[in-house]
């Protein structure tokens, strides 16, 4: 954490279950979600440029998406277009358990959403779905005319100086060193519709009888631009400054972008309000993440300069929460004791 009275920084727990090698703030984790705000701050930057409109419909970039001529790239970004999420599909999760090292591609992740029902129509309500991301992506990419993981590298890795971020290539589950391994209790078909273990599996887990499972080489091309980045909380502090604070945007853009937020809008994130690619925890705005064995909350809040990163080395736990939103709620509970607005962070 960074504040105008000073910095803290902590580590607790080891890299490996039960391990005696701790870990450090140098380490490298999946951050998740927070990709999302890469994939969506390179979407702003394009339409800053005029090579995007936000009210331009999807279907201009890519056909055979479900009301694809009445879904707007904003409402991409926002959540807001009602496509189903591919990764809430059994036959994705069936897979990712027994076929942990598949490569996915993109296609076929839209592929997976494609004959579902859409939550809504466009723009009639808020739903968080990775399925948005995807396509965002995929649009970028064809602007681009270049693959995603050079365009992060180029508009936004190398100008923010993040030399331990990247996206890596979808063949590959490897973590640069050094790294923790990442943990699970559960599978990931057991936990599609709760993430909490039936309450006799809790307590095994807290007893230590049950043990959780190393998910660290599970494959995360199946979330692609929607959540494959890779990051350390140092590299995670900075881009957050940036993504808030205004330098990667315009200043009118960016006051958008900020604004967006005061929508109603909110999901399974424990957010408050999301917008723009960018969701608002009380006076926090960033984003969390998470994917099986990993959890991380990166936030920033512009008004009183104050940086937020949490990341571990497992998800979900045992009763069903993420770790990281769960220990930057109680963090921020403390930093913002009796200020009003942190409500999200309650």
């Amino acid at each position: 954490m960074e504040t105008p009275h000073g910095d803290f920084s902590f580590a607790h727990g080891t890299r490996t279950y039960r391990g005696k090698v701790p870990v450090s703030l140098a380490d490298h984790v999946r951050v998740g979600s927070v990709t999302k705000t890469w994939t969506g701050t390179v979407i702003l930057q394009l339409v800053q440029e005029g090579k995007l409109a936000l009210d331009e419909p999807v279907s201009k970039y890519r056909l055979g998406v479900p009301n694809g001529r009445k879904i707007a790239i904003a409402q991409l970004l926002d959540m807001s277009s009602g496509l189903y999420s591919y990764s809430e599909t059994p036959e994705l999760n069936e897979t990712l358990d027994s076929q942990p090292h598949k490569v996915w591609a993109p296609a076929e992740l839209l592929a997976l959403s494609r004959g579902q029902q859409p939550y809504f129509a466009p723009d009639n309500g808020f739903y968080y779905s990775n399925t948005n991301a995807i396509l965002l992506g995929l649009i970028a990419e064809k602007v681009e005319g270049k693959p995603l993981a050079r365009i992060f590298q180029d508009r936004l890795f190398t100008p923010l100086g993040l030399k331990h971020t990247l996206f890596p290539a979808r063949k590959t589950a490897a973590l640069p060193v050094p790294h923790p391994r990442g943990y699970m209790y559960g599978t990931n078909t057991g936990t599609l519709y709760s993430q909490a273990l039936p309450a006799s599996l809790q307590q095994e887990a807290r007893r230590g009888t049950l043990k959780p499972d190393d998910v660290t080489d599970l494959n995360p091309s199946w979330v692609w631009a929607a959540g494959a980045g890779i990051s350390t909380a140092g590299d995670l502090a900075v881009w957050t400054r940036a993504l808030v604070g205004g330098n990667l945007l315009n200043a009118k853009l960016q006051r958008a972008r900020l604004a967006s937020t005061e929508s109603p809008a909110a999901g399974n994130l424990n957010i408050a309000r999301y917008g723009l690619a960018l969701a608002r925890f009380g006076e926090l705005y960033g984003h969390s993440g998470e994917l099986p064995g990993f959890s991380t909350f990166a936030a920033h809040d512009p008004a009183n300069q104050v940086t937020l990163v949490v990341w571990a080395n497992l998800t979900p736990a045992p009763d069903g929460r993420s770790p990281a939103p769960t220990i930057a709620r109680a963090v921020a509970r403390q930093v913002y004791a009796g200020q009003s607005g942190m409500e999200a962070l309650q």
